[in-house]
C-alpha cells in the first residue's frame, strides 16, 4: 500500500466511529483554542508595549539619572544628617538632580554622542485668542517633539528661538476651532506662577494639532523647547541657580548599541549615574505579561494531555474492533510497519482536525473581541492592542497538537502491529 493509499486509509477509518471521534476532536479543540487565546493575547498585550517603546526613544538610547545616596524613600530606619550641600543641589522625588557639570560629564563618556534633557513645567491655564481660560491639566515637554503624531499643522521648531506649541485634537472646539486646520496659526498665552504665586504670561503661536498615541505623546501641549525654557524661566524665578538649572533625567544617545550598552552603563556607574534603556525600564511588564501567558497555557496543555488519553482509547477500540482486519491485511501481505502508520496517521489526522478547528475558532474569536472591547469599554486606551496574529505560534501550536497525537496514537498502532495474523482471523 503506497504512502498516499495509506493516508486515504487512515481518513477514511478515522470516520468510522463518527460519535467517538468527534468526542475525541472536540477535546483536542479545547486545548487548541485556549492555547490560541492565550497565544494571543500575548502576542498583542507585547505588540502594545512595542509601540509603547517605539512612541518613548529610540533603541541607541539610555535614560539617565543620578544614583541617589540619601536616605531611603521607604517609611522606617535612622535618620540621616543633614548635609546642607546636598540639599542645596535640590531633588525631585527623592531622587538628586542632573547639574550642568552632570551633563558635561555625560557628554565627555565614551562613546555617547549626544545628550538631551527637558524642562519639566506646569503652566496654570492657557489664554485662547478669544480671551478664554482654559486649565493645563497634562503639559508635555519638548522631548516628545519627533514622537508627535500630527492632525494638522507641523510640530514646534527643535532649533531657534521659535515660541511654539501644538495642542490636543480635544482642545480644537474649545479654542474656537470646526476642525484642526482652525486653529494652527493661532496666538496663545501661556500663564505660569513663580515660586512667591506671581504669574507670567508667555504668548505662543498654534503650529499644530496633535492625535493620541499609545505613549501618551501629544497628549496634552508640546512646547518648543525656547518656549519650554520661557516658562521654566518664570517658574524658577528668584530660587538660587543652583535649582534652576537642574534636570530629574537626561537622554543620552549611544553610538554603536547595543554592543557597546554594557561598557557605557558601567562607565556611567562609576561616576554615579544609572542608565537604562527602555528595555530595561519595560522589563517587568513583559516579564509578567509573559508569565501569565505561560500559566495559561499550561491550563491548555493540561487539557491536551487529557484529550492524549482520548486518542489513545479511541486506537485502543479501534483497534479491538478490526482485529480481523488487521488479520487479514497482515495475511495479504502487509507488513507490522505499515500498519503501524496505518494507526498513527489516523490518531494524526485527529489531531490535526481538532487543531485546525480549535486555532480557527481561537482566531476568530480573539480578532472578534479584541474589535469589540478596543472599540467599546477600552476604546480610551488609545492603540490598545489585546489580540495578535503570530503566523508563526500557530503553527507552532498545530505542529504541538500532532506531536502530541502521534505519539498517544504509538501505543495502539504498536499493538496492532504486533498482533498474530492467524489468532487475529479467528477473533470474534
Amino acid at each position: 500500500m503506497k504512502a498516499l493509499d495509506l493516508a486515504g486509509t487512515a481518513v477514511t477509518n478515522t470516520l468510522r466511529s463518527k460519535l467517538r471521534t468527534f468526542l475525541t476532536v472536540i477535546a483536542i479543540v479545547i486545548g487548541a483554542f485556549t492555547l490560541t487565546l492565550t497565544s494571543g493575547l500575548g502576542t498583542g498585550i507585547n505588540k502594545y508595549v512595542d509601540t509603547m517603546v517605539e512612541g518613548f526613544g529610540a533603541p541607541d538610547e539610555l535614560t539617565v539619572s543620578k544614583q541617589a545616596d540619601g536616605p531611603s524613600l521607604a517609611p522606617g530606619g535612622e535618620p540621616t544628617e543633614y548635609d546642607p550641600d546636598a540639599a542645596a543641589s535640590g531633588e525631585m522625588f527623592g531622587m538628586p538632580l542632573l547639574t550642568q557639570d552632570d551633563l558635561d560629564a555625560l557628554r565627555a563618556t565614551e562613546h555617547v554622542t549626544g545628550v538631551e534633557t527637558a524642562r519639566l513645567v506646569e503652566p496654570d491655564y492657557i489664554e485662547g485668542a478669544d480671551g478664554r481660560k482654559w486649565e493645563v491639566p497634562f503639559m508635555g515637554a519638548s522631548f516628545e517633539i519627533d514622537m508627535l503624531s500630527l492632525a494638522a499643522g507641523r510640530a514646534p521648531a527643535e532649533d531657534g528661538d521659535a515660541l511654539e506649541v501644538t495642542v490636543p485634537t480635544d482642545w480644537v472646539e474649545s479654542l474656537g476651532g470646526a476642525a484642526p486646520e482652525d486653529v494652527v496659526g493661532q496666538e496663545v498665552t501661556l500663564v505660569a506662577s513663580d515660586p512667591l504665586g506671581a504669574q507670567s504670561g508667555v504668548d505662543a503661536t498654534v503650529v499644530g494639532v496633535t492625535e493620541p498615541v499609545a505613549s501618551g505623546s501629544g497628549a496634552g501641549p508640546v512646547p518648543s523647547p525656547e518656549l519650554e525654557q520661557r516658562l521654566h524661566d518664570v517658574t524658577t524665578q528668584g530660587l538660587p541657580e543652583e535649582q534652576r538649572n537642574t534636570y530629574f533625567q537626561a537622554i543620552v544617545t549611544v553610538e554603536g548599541m547595543p554592543e557597546n550598552e554594557a561598557a557605557v552603563k558601567a562607565a556611567l556607574a562609576d561616576r554615579g549615574y544609572q542608565a537604562q534603556t527602555l528595555e530595561d525600564q519595560l522589563g517587568v511588564v513583559r516579564g509578567i505579561i509573559d508569565a501569565v501567558t505561560w500559566v495559561l497555557n499550561g491550563f491548555a496543555l493540561i487539557a491536551l494531555l487529557a484529550a492524549s488519553f482520548g486518542i489513545i482509547n479511541t486506537l485502543l477500540m479501534a483497534v479491538q474492533e478490526r482485529t480481523r482486519e488487521i488479520g487479514l491485511m497482515k495475511a495479504l501481505g502487509m507488513t507490522g510497519g505499515r500498519i503501524f502508520g496505518l494507526f498513527t496517521l489516523e490518531a494524526v489526522v485527529i489531531g490535526l482536525l481538532g487543531s485546525l478547528i480549535g486555532v480557527g475558532l481561537g482566531v476568530a474569536v480573539g480578532l472578534v473581541a479584541n474589535q469589540v472591547l478596543t472599540q467599546g469599554v477600552l476604546s480610551g486606551v488609545t492603540g490598545l492592542v489585546l489580540f495578535a496574529v503570530n503566523p508563526w505560534a500557530l503553527l507552532l501550536i498545530i505542529g504541538l497538537i500532532v506531536a502530541i497525537a502521534f505519539l498517544a496514537g504509538t501505543l495502539p498502532a504498536a499493538r496492532a502491529a504486533r498482533k498474530d495474523p492467524i489468532e487475529a482471523l479467528r477473533h470474534e
